[in-house]
């Protein structure tokens, strides 16, 4: 089912009444430390989760507010709502959420490709909330997405992006909290000598001191739904339909940060200095690049976290001088979800107020 539904008043930031709609999940609870981080101006926040957490107590800006169930949530009473369920249950509740009135921005896949509805990175292109302002939907792109967005983005502009090669390594919280339960659990069991019992949170594979080279489900092609993600938004983002982009997605014993090794090709030549000094000055992006021991970005060391998309080992292609090889970090679940998510809301009301 396709929401419908537009906002039609403006908003009043002093009495702004906000939704978090799957508050008790990983990236619902950091969508609610980040409007409290960055003083979002809102007059009212309500927190909707399942049945089973209705009531339960979660703390924000000096108040106890209480968890609301989703099934009789009222969505006419909100102006703008962060939605951080899965797919199925975003199909299901957004088309109600919109009709209502609310302004919704969706953290799940289930809108992203729709295109009535953009697919936002703030620092990439604002320019495209207007339409979501009349469709009342704003998509927020896939974690990986959005920190290779902004890297690509930059260097796209100063040389005429032709191809990338992309491989992700992805921590456990990309599955949410029960990924970081797997790897604790599995973890200890190893490090005390004990057999790991089969889990399906990673298809049945063990993941402490483990890699793995599937995220999702296979499509017919062979690449993962996962892998597909990078290729489709990436060229919806980048407003570039035929971009190459050749995708492994990989999932690794990390608790909290997504890294990915790219190799980018350009129409024009490139050098890493040109992209050294470009990314530097890139909004969100931070370069950490020196040819010295611990001189580069790490998940643990400069993802977990941090709000800035990290880039280092930026190096010439052996064979052209219009590639480059990138190193990139994120957190996947600050810029990678929530704080993507609340930029986009304080960008909606700099336009709607």
């Amino acid at each position: 089912m396709q929401p419908e539904g537009r906002v039609s008043r403006a908003l009043d930031p002093a009495r702004l009444r906000v939704a978090v709609v799957g508050a008790t999940g990983l990236v619902g609870e950091t969508i609610i430390e980040t409007l409290a981080q960055r003083e979002f101006p809102l007059g009212r926040l309500d927190l909707v989760a399942s049945l089973d957490s209705e009531g339960a107590p979660i703390a924000f800006r000096g108040r106890t507010l209480r968890i609301q169930a989703l099934d009789s949530f009222d969505f006419s009473a909100v102006d703008l709502a962060f939605f951080a369920l899965d797919t199925a249950l975003s199909e299901r509740y957004v088309p109600e959420a919109t009709a209502a009135g609310a302004l919704v921005i969706d953290n799940s896949r289930a809108y992203r490709m729709d295109p009535t509805v953009p697919l936002v990175v703030p620092e990439i292109n604002s320019e495209t909330l207007p339409q979501g302002i009349g469709r009342g939907l704003i998509a927020n792109p896939n974690c990986s997405t959005i920190a290779l967005a902004m890297v690509l983005k930059c260097l796209d502009d100063l040389a005429g992006l032709l191809e990338v090669e992309i491989a992700t390594y992805q921590s456990v919280s990309g599955v949410g909290r029960a990924g970081l339960e797997v790897l604790a659990r599995e973890g200890a069991r190893r490090l005390n000598g004990l057999d790991i019992e089969a889990d399906e949170t990673f298809s049945g594979v063990p993941i402490a001191f483990n890699v793995i080279p599937q995220i999702d489900d296979f499509e017919t092609s062979g690449y993962t739904r996962e892998e597909m993600k990078l290729v489709l938004e990436l060229r919806k983002i980048l407003t570039r339909p035929a971009l190459r982009v050749n995708p492994t997605a990989v999932r690794v014993p990390v608790f909290y940060g997504h890294a990915a090794v790219v190799h980018a090709r350009f129409g024009d030549a490139l050098t890493p200095d040109r992209a050294r000094q470009a990314l530097e000055s890139a909004e969100g992006v931070r370069v950490i690049d020196r040819l010295a021991p611990g001189g580069y970005p790490t998940p643990v060391t400069h993802g977990a976290k941090q709000d800035d998309v990290c880039v280092g080992r930026i190096r010439q292609d052996l064979d052209s001088p219009r590639g480059l090889n990138l190193w990139v970090v994120s957190d996947n679940v600050r810029k990678g979800a929530a704080l993507n998510a609340v930029q986009i809301a304080e960008r909606l009301v700099e336009i709607l107020i």
